[in-house]
């Protein structure tokens, strides 16, 4: 903890010491990077921005993220700014980088922020980072009206204050009520105590279904066998090589083995698999009847 507050305030030293570049230099230096690739110029843009980077990381501390790992991330956001500024566009710098910036931090923070992914769209980020504010802004101005709010009218007017689905401010106020727990942890206090990994519904298969399934499975094996048994010989052997092989054999190859055009072979599938479908289509008649 102690080295990593010293580096954060070397870093912010060594910020506050960079130059300050007046409008006409940092142009200059945007076109050779730009235009040259001049690394020194993006070496010298970077620095002198630092200070800017810094100084937003701050304020996002209060998430609960390493202060150097927020200078990191803003400084990824100050060289993607770099990169994508078009000095052509008349504007400053600075104002572009602060987008960059903002934005690289946010998708560090709501990517860290909890073990179970937070989600990055426009609406969630807005909400993420707006929501207490908003809500804590909503009830101060109902208080000063006399006016009483249950939570579905102040997450109502939250949606339309941040502009945002309902559905979307529902699903972060419950994400943001509470930190992560382990699923390991008791639900008592007591050492003999169910944990919570306990109460979670088994999405598999239960007893009662995999038996009912395998009996399934069993009629439905004993079916098709004994409707293969009503196909002559040759037809057999077209639809176990043709549906029954790990690699189902052409009809061309068939043919070949059989000494029948490829035609052929197709026909007398055809016919083979209509009896089939006969046979157990009469069989699955005869169950339904006899239920």
């Amino acid at each position: 903890m102690a080295q990593a507050a010293y580096n954060d305030q070397t870093m912010s030293r060594q910020a506050m010491k960079a130059e300050l570049l007046d409008a006409e230099t940092e142009l200059a230096l945007a076109y050779a990077w730009r235009d040259q690739r001049d690394e020194a110029a993006l070496h010298r843009l970077i620095t002198a921005y630092m200070r800017l980077a810094i100084s937003m990381a701050s304020k996002f501390r209060r998430y609960g993220a390493p202060m150097n790992d927020l200078i990191q991330e803003a400084s990824l956001g100050l060289m993607k700014a770099a990169e994508k500024f078009d000095p052509d566009r008349g504007v400053r710098f600075s104002t572009y980088a602060v987008w960059w910036i903002k934005a690289s931090i946010q998708e560090y923070v709501m990517r860290n922020w909890s073990l179970v992914r937070t989600g990055s769209t426009s609406s969630q980020k807005a909400l993420f980072f707006n929501l207490r504010r908003v809500q804590a802004k909503l009830e101060r101005e109902a208080s000063q009206r006399g006016e009483e709010l249950d939570s579905h009218q102040l997450r109502a007017r939250i949606a339309v204050e941040i502009g945002v689905p309902l559905q979307d401010v529902d699903m972060m106020d419950g994400r943001l009520s509470g930190s992560d727990y382990s699923l390991n942890a008791t639900q008592s206090a007591e050492d003999e105590g169910r944990e919570w990994i306990d109460a979670l519904e088994d999405e598999g298969m239960q007893a009662a279904d995999r038996v009912e399934d395998d009996h399934d499975r069993a009629h439905l094996r004993n079916w098709l066998l004994g409707a293969m048994q009503e196909l002559n010989e040759r037809e057999r052997f077209i639809v176990r090589e043709r549906k029954l092989r790990d690699e189902g054999r052409t009809l061309e190859s068939l043919g070949e083995e059989l000494g029948l055009s490829k035609e052929r072979v197709r026909q007398l599938e055809a016919a083979a698999f209509a009896k089939l479908r006969r046979s157990l289509e009469t069989r699955s008649r005869e169950v339904h009847h006899f239920l």
